[in-house]
């Protein structure tokens, strides 16, 4: 885990502590349930199949970038995604390191009609249910922030709540570690991401996708994350049979991120 990496998650492990202190797990998990249900995130990610679907990300900052986004308007953004293409929405709700707010998720799952992804560092499953209290349809779950047991504890606790979850890997180790896991307990229920970004470096190389395939034993619910900027970028992984992906940071630094997300979808 890459020191970035491990400052967050420390820092998230304090944050679930004083929300826990602000709302018990019980009241949480009831008010979770008495949302409607998710959208199927899986779904509109997988059908068509072999069908460019586009997760078009809403954030505002990071750490390797710092604020990408000066003119934010969560809602406006979401919007614009969806009527340029998009097939979900990927919220960053982090509010330390992203400067993203969970009610920025619940904000857009109002706006639009395509299912919401919460893209956040979970470590623990009060995050599940919270997420799910505020209305995504998915979860993030990014394998170098979790051991083994409590991924699969994470992956149970989503399909239970009818949440799609996307189960990021950064390198081919992780990979490797968490392939078996994907579509546990139920199937159709993960896909599986591929970022692109070296966690010590904080680079992108869209070739890390290609490079690992080899050992991903289903490409239909593969997702490659981080350095896609180009409509040549979306027909290079096409060659390999890799059809969705998550677009953000590119999208964010245009002057019009919808035009922009359809000018990538070509």
């Amino acid at each position: 885990m890459s020191n970035i990496l491990h400052e967050i998650v420390e820092h998230k492990r304090t944050e679930v502590r004083a929300a826990q202190q602000r709302e018990p797990l019980d009241a949480l998990k009831q008010r979770a349930l008495d949302t409607p249900a998710p959208r199927n995130f899986f779904t509109a990610l997988t059908r068509p199949k072999d069908t460019l679907r586009v997760i078009a990300e809403v954030k505002k900052a990071s750490p390797s970038a710092g604020v990408i986004r000066e003119d934010f308007d969560p809602v406006a953004i979401a919007r614009a995604y969806e009527q340029n293409g998009a097939a979900a929405i990927s919220c960053l709700t982090d509010e330390r390191y992203f400067q993203g707010k969970l009610d920025y998720l619940t904000a857009i799952k109002s706006a639009v009609s395509l299912p919401v992804l919460r893209k956040d560092f979970i470590v623990d499953p009060y995050q599940v249910v919270e997420a799910r209290a505020a209305g995504a349809d998915a979860v993030l779950l990014i394998a170098e922030c979790l051991t083994e047991p409590l991924l699969i504890d994470l992956l149970i606790l989503a399909t239970e709540l009818k949440l799609s979850t996307l189960v990021e890997v950064h390198d081919l180790e992780s990979l490797i570690q968490v392939r078996h896991h994907i579509g546990f307990p139920k199937a159709q229920y993960t896909l599986l991401g591929i970022n692109n970004r070296n966690l010590k470096t904080m680079t992108t190389d869209l070739a890390h996708t290609t490079d690992v395939l080899h050992e991903v034993p289903d490409k239909s619910i593969l997702v490659s994350e981080s350095g896609i900027r180009t409509h040549e970028d979306i027909q290079q992984l096409a060659k390999h049979g890799v059809h969705r992906v998550l677009v953000g940071e590119h999208l964010m630094r245009q002057p019009d991120p919808g035009k922009a997300l359809a000018e990538l979808i070509g």
